[in-house]
């Protein structure tokens, strides 16, 4: 018996995914490894698909990794850094080079990017949540794509979000998002790894399911980023249980998540 035929699954909402379809303000993560080195060609089709969603009149706001490693070949580096110092200036320059990528895409939309950088400390303390929750609003009010990313040049191992999935989930709730959509390399979540034997893709978590019997990786280190399976998992929970409806797919399945289609994996958000 197949994962699908043991669970009772919501169909309607598997098929149609109306929240997505509905939402007004939608938070979109993407990745390191998902626009940075042989994948920078991605940065083009995930900017159609975000200007396609502005056009419909949705608020957009990316949250996108990889300055790191964006600025790595700017320093000569041919892996990921493991020292704080170097991250922290390859996170200055890639960062720079970053935004620029993003808005040169952004051009023949007329769409503006506005750099938005954050730490931990600034999300737990009131007073600079309360400016970035003002600065981002007023960035969507005046119809300006937001490019959220942790601020890694000031950055410390003590006070990091750890992985940008948390920090989307945290920014999706900071502006009332209706919608978290969570892209990786992976086009939805398994109940193992998908490159083992009789991995099943799962189309749908509903509000408490634990998940048992799902193998979920921990979190993983590349050459390029961090992240893995456990982490977006977790940032999907705390999103959904803050009304947030979230969707976990791949990149190149962007425009398809925000059309509304059956791709990924849906977390069914909680009835606050």
């Amino acid at each position: 018996m197949t994962w699908t035929q043991t669970k009772k699954w919501k169909g309607t909402t598997i098929s149609t995914r109306t929240t997505v379809t509905d939402a007004k303000r939608i938070v979109v993560k993407v990745g390191s490894s998902s626009i940075s080195g042989d994948n920078s060609w991605q940065i083009a089709p995930l900017v159609l698909a975000l200007a396609a969603a502005h056009r419909r009149g949705i608020e957009v706001v990316l949250v996108s990794s990889g300055a790191i490693a964006t600025g790595m070949p700017f320093l000569e580096l041919d892996a990921r850094p493991d020292d704080l110092a170097t991250q922290q200036a390859a996170a200055a320059v890639g960062q720079n080079v970053l935004v620029h990528r993003y808005q040169a895409a952004l051009d023949p939309y007329g769409i503006v990017a506005g750099q938005v950088l954050l730490t931990a400390n600034d999300m737990d303390d009131p007073t600079h949540r309360g400016n970035a929750q003002r600065a981002m609003e007023r960035l969507l009010e005046l119809r300006i794509l937001p490019i959220v990313n942790e601020n890694d040049t000031v950055a410390t191992h003590e006070i990091r979000f750890g992985d940008n999935d948390r920090l989307a989930a945290l920014v999706a709730r900071l502006i009332g998002a209706e919608v978290l959509v969570l892209l990786s390399d992976v086009d939805a979540l398994y109940t193992k790894p998908p490159q083992q034997p009789g991995a099943e893709m799962i189309p749908f978590v509903g509000v408490g399911d634990e998940l048992v019997g799902v193998e979920i990786g921990a979190t993983t280190v590349n050459s390029v980023g961090t992240g893995g399976a456990l982490t977006k998992v977790s940032a999907a929970r705390h999103a959904a249980e803050a009304g947030i409806a979230v969707v976990l797919t791949s990149t190149h399945l962007v425009a398809d998540a925000l059309d509304g289609a059956s791709v990924g994996t849906y977390f069914e958000p909680a009835r606050n």
